[in-house]
């Protein structure tokens, strides 16, 4: 199987970062749909550039590669462990090269292995088949969608919804709470694998699996093909909008298996991905290893462009920030400004918060931007390169925000999602603010880094260091002021009120 590596290797890539076609569609056609010159609008154009800029560069569409899924039919004789040997060659060069971001993290002690390479990672499902060909898809889903995964146990009390029975009208409430609850925390639109029944373990395996149906395809089952339906117009009904600005399309897929279940338990289970919707898949020679051909995609066909224009398009009412940033400066900002910032900021996710709870900070923070962000990056001759940059979401770093603020002087957070009220508190307290950057863009923002001036508390691994970087042109949107306003709580108060409005159509 000499060609086994190179072809894994192949399938990585592209599914890092070339969306299939049937996901570009989708998310044309959510572009063209959505109101021009709004706020979802603008977020909407950034994902169409980020698309191309990937597809391009052969690069990460999102800084976030997500939990390697591999789902693997061989003929009966393959040799499945020199497959398994092979994928996880493939996944440690593929992250060498900067397609994969070292994601697999030692749950005890929280080293990051720095190749994707651990226990139970990647992960590899086998199951024998009888065709002549080996058949490999791959789906990387980022840990911001992975995060709003959930699961119901029918009858409950829903959200907004009263109480969700053991019927498929109780069905269809909870999918819907799972579609509203995700908000712009899971990088909408996003799409949805649903498992009925089960229970809860091999529930969300097959609601995953649902990923792998193409967003075109039709049901077999009619009741479930109806009931994709009436989820899809419904939810898209809600208005949470792309990034959760508020808008028309929250969800570009909705996939749905039923599964037959014990007496005693009936489980929904939703599996949550963002517009990012990354899987590929390839069917392989058993003797050479070479592909025979592409699922989801024809390497034939041109890649379609998905943006009239490279950038950000800038209408001259945009608020230009160079930092260090002052209160005055911030205190003039208001939600639904958009900013440009050009100069020093740093990155901070998890473990850079929660060192900063208990440890002097190792840089001056006092007037800095800092960004919740886990970029990819590359080392070449010394020299450390941004190969993918995009936000991460901001909800995780709630308990830590606001001390963060009010003792290090930051004046700026971008992150994505929105944050709480005890962080919204704090920016109106010492003055300072919450930009929403565009999830999934990771090849946008990497291009407006300019240079990677240092890097701090290298020891928690590259996603969760913090990166000293100098950026021109980051362009992002005033959610969260210092004047007590969130974009966020208000569509979540206004979605919520579309949601309990469905349950009485």
């Amino acid at each position: 199987m000499q060609h086994l590596d190179q072809s894994l290797y192949e399938l990585i890539t592209q599914t890092s970062s070339n969306l299939p076609p049937d996901v570009r569609k989708a998310m044309g056609d959510a572009i063209g749909g959505e109101t021009p010159g709004t706020q979802a609008s603008q977020a909407l154009n950034i994902i169409a550039t980020n698309i191309d800029m990937a597809a391009d560069a052969e690069s990460p569409i999102c800084q976030d590669t997500g939990m390697p899924t591999f789902v693997i039919h061989t003929p009966v004789g393959v040799n499945q462990l020199v497959l398994k040997k092979a994928i996880r060659n493939a996944v440690a060069e593929a992250t060498k090269k900067g397609k994969l971001r070292p994601n697999s993290v030692d749950s005890i002690t929280g080293a990051n292995s720095g190749n994707n390479l651990g226990v139970e990672t990647p992960v590899m499902h086998f199951e024998q088949w009888e065709e002549d060909e080996i058949e490999i898809k791959l789906i990387l889903k980022g840990g911001g969608c992975e995060n709003k995964n959930i699961q119901y146990s029918l009858p409950c009390n829903v959200e907004h919804l009263g109480r969700a029975d053991r019927d498929l009208a109780g069905v269809k409430k909870v999918i819907l709470h799972s579609v509203w609850q995700a908000q712009g925390q899971g990088c909408a639109p996003g799409a949805i694998g649903v498992c009925i029944g089960s229970d809860r373990a091999h529930g969300y395996m097959l609601a995953k699996q649902e990923l792998f149906r193409t967003l075109d395809d039709t049901n077999p089952n009619p009741v479930l093909a109806k009931l994709e339906e009436e989820i899809m117009t419904e939810a898209n009904s809600l208005g949470v909008g792309a990034m959760g600005f508020g808008g028309k399309a929250s969800l570009i897929g909705c996939k749905i298996t039923a599964a037959n279940r014990l007496p005693a338990s009936f489980f929904v289970s939703v599996a949550y991905d963002c517009w990012a919707y990354r899987r590929l898949g390839v069917r392989l020679n058993p003797e050479t290893g070479a592909i025979t051909h592409w699922l989801y995609r024809d390497p034939a066909e041109p890649v379609k462009k998905m943006a009239d224009s490279e950038g950000f398009p800038l209408t001259g009412k945009e608020v230009v920030l160079n930092s260090p940033v002052t209160e005055e400066q911030v205190r003039q900002l208001k939600v639904g400004d958009v900013v440009i910032i050009n100069g020093d900021m740093f990155t901070g996710r998890d473990n850079v918060h929660h060192h900063l709870q208990h440890h002097d900070a190792p840089v001056d923070l006092n007037g800095a931007v800092l960004y919740h962000c886990g970029p990819v990056m590359l080392k070449q001759d010394d020299k450390w390169y941004v190969k993918a940059a995009g936000p991460t979401t901001s909800i995780r770093e709630e308990p830590y925000q606001a001390h963060v603020i009010k003792n290090f002087g930051v004046r700026v957070v971008i992150g994505k999602g929105g944050m709480g009220p005890k962080t919204l508190a704090a920016l109106k307290d010492h003055g300072a603010v919450y930009l929403n950057g565009i999830g999934g863009a990771a090849q946008f923002y990497a291009r407006t880094v300019k240079e990677v001036k240092g890097v701090h508390l290298e020891q928690f691994g590259i996603p969760e260091a913090m990166w000293h970087i100098r950026v021109e042109g980051f362009a992002a949107i005033v959610t969260m002021d210092s004047h007590g306003n969130s974009l966020h709580a208000d569509v979540e108060k206004a979605t919520a009120q579309n949601l309990a409005a469905l349950s009485h159509a």
